[in-house]
């Protein structure tokens, strides 16, 4: 009798590893999607894709998981509809435990908006990749006037790129105007009208800024807030200034 029990046990022992094997496996997880974990990289700077624009886009691609076996939801498929954003320069999808689904984006950070007088409307990321639209807006520095993609790549980004280094800079240049003759003025949020450059380049800008910020910290405060309408910094060794005629202030 205690054999056979002993028997009876084995082969039940038996049964349930070859069931427990056969469903691990297998892989199923006939669980139920309940949430998703989004975390998206460079959150805390100035981009466009938040945790809620990741859900938007994975709902518009009818991809949305919850409520769906954990089972049958594809991954991969979510992955591919999220890269088909030019913002997102990667994402992670995987099943974790406790039915939710956990999503890793790394966006493209745009540095620069270019509106062009040819039409050309778009964003350039710190790496020059063009951006589209696709109706994101966001407080940039906007590049305005007579601009081509070779100029705004080779040229402009790199000054974009100094002036959001500057945090100087960075709160008081709100565009950048490239001339007929390609020579670069910049417009600021207050003080003058017209911050002139030349043709600078980017060894000249770090010293063209500096020079700015004395000019605004040292000299403004004390000669009047409106009393130049254009500062030329084209000069390396001085700083020439227009002042307004009466009656025609900046507002």
């Amino acid at each position: 009798m205690k054999t056979f029990f002993k028997l009876f046990l084995l082969l039940a022992l038996t049964v349930y590893l070859i069931f427990a094997f056969t469903h691990i496996a297998s892989g199923k997880d006939e669980s139920v999607c309940k949430a998703i974990s989004v975390n998206v990289s460079d959150s805390s700077h100035a981009g466009f894709i938040t945790a809620n624009e990741v859900e938007r886009l994975i709902t518009t691609a009818q991809l949305n998981p919850v409520g769906k076996k954990m089972d049958d939801i594809n991954s991969e498929a979510i992955e591919k509809a999220l890269l088909k954003n030019p913002f997102i320069k990667f994402a992670k999808c995987y099943k974790t435990g406790g039915g939710e689904l956990s999503v890793h984006v790394t966006q493209r950070l745009p540095i620069l908006r270019v509106m062009a007088n040819n039409g050309d409307n778009y964003y350039i990321d710190s790496n020059g990749q063009v951006m589209n639209p696709q109706g994101y807006s966001a407080d940039l520095i906007v590049a305005t006037g007579n601009i081509n993609r070779h100029f705004a790549g080779k040229k402009l980004l790199p000054i974009a790129k100094k002036i959001n280094d500057n945090s100087f800079a960075d709160d008081l240049i709100t565009q950048i105007d490239v001339t007929p003759k390609g020579e670069i003025d910049l417009v600021p949020r207050i003080g003058c009208d017209i911050i002139h450059l030349g043709k600078t380049d980017t060894i000249q800008i770090g010293q063209q800024l500096a020079h700015l910020q004395t000019f605004y910290t040292k000299v403004l405060p004390t000669v009047g807030w409106d009393t130049y309408r254009e500062i030329n910094l084209e000069y390396s060794n001085q700083i020439v200034c227009k002042k307004h005629t009466s009656g025609k202030k900046r507002s």
